[in-house]
């Protein structure tokens, strides 16, 4: 089985102040990885990410994700640049559709979201790795972009994927998968199966991260919760997980029991 990292969620419906607090408990746990949520109309995935990155020196900070109907990818690519290249190695940021209905308050609603995905997905990526990007699209007009502070080494770019499409876009166009409807092992196997097919077709066999979130169940006990979170991170590690990564509830956000599970 493939060495598999652990992480939490602070999800949003954590008033951002209390972020720090996360992530200093995150540090004392021993967790790999923090991750973040751009929900509309919560907190800012990057902004929040620049402050968790600057209060640890050991944590990787993910975003999972940032919604690509709401920004230029020519700016996204500088905001990961501009983090990547501040805090080497610990920045995963992940791209995706959005909740659709949110990007339609905002008047940002593509007629083809999977066509603004795999443009936007593409552009940013050739972005982060020093190319000049000239681009004509059905979304994404680029006329010889190319960032001047390209990252020394890219950080992974991560896709948040569902369906059957958007997995093998994914493994097509992007570094690594967000699976949050994935969290059985026969799930992230059938969603594996179908980032390998998307691989296939781009002859890629380079390393590939599957980050997947989950939700245990609430009202455990310390003993029992810390139980649950071993058992999941060693099926879903077999079942192809390189990051398992557990959240609260909604009405429970607070992902405190978590870490005491995990440092357990």
């Amino acid at each position: 089985m493939q060495v598999v990292t652990t992480g939490v969620v602070f999800r949003p419906q954590s008033p951002p102040e209390r972020l720090r607090e996360v992530v200093e408990a995150a540090d004392v746990a021993g967790v790999g990885e923090l991750w973040l949520w751009e929900d509309c109309f919560w907190e800012g995935g990057l902004t929040a990410a620049a402050a968790a990155l600057a209060w640890s020196e050991r944590l990787r900070i993910g975003i999972g994700l940032l919604p690509v109907a709401l920004r230029n990818p020519a700016v996204v690519a500088m905001e990961i640049a501009t983090l990547a290249r501040l805090f080497p190695d610990r920045f995963v940021p992940g791209l995706g559709h959005g909740v659709l209905d949110w990007m339609g308050q905002v008047g940002a609603r593509a007629e083809s979201p999977m066509t603004l995905l795999r443009e936007h997905t593409a552009a940013v990526r050739d972005l982060l790795h020093g190319h000049r990007v000239d681009v004509d699209g059905r979304y994404v007009h680029l006329d010889g972009v190319a960032l001047e502070w390209p990252p020394a080494q890219p950080p992974p770019l991560l896709l948040g994927a569902r369906g059957p499409k958007t997995l093998r876009l994914a493994g097509e166009s992007a570094d690594g998968v967000i699976l949050d409807a994935a969290a059985t092992p026969d799930g992230v196997r059938a969603a594996c199966a179908e980032v390998d097919a998307g691989r296939a077709v781009a002859g890629r066999a380079d390393p590939y991260q599957v980050v997947v979130y989950i939700e245990p169940p609430v009202g455990l006990a310390d003993d029992e919760l810390a139980d649950v979170v071993a058992k999941a991170v060693r099926d879903l590690g077999e079942a192809g997980a390189t990051s398992v990564v557990f959240q609260g509830s909604a009405e429970a956000p607070d992902p405190g029991p978590l870490l005491r599970a995990i440092a357990a």
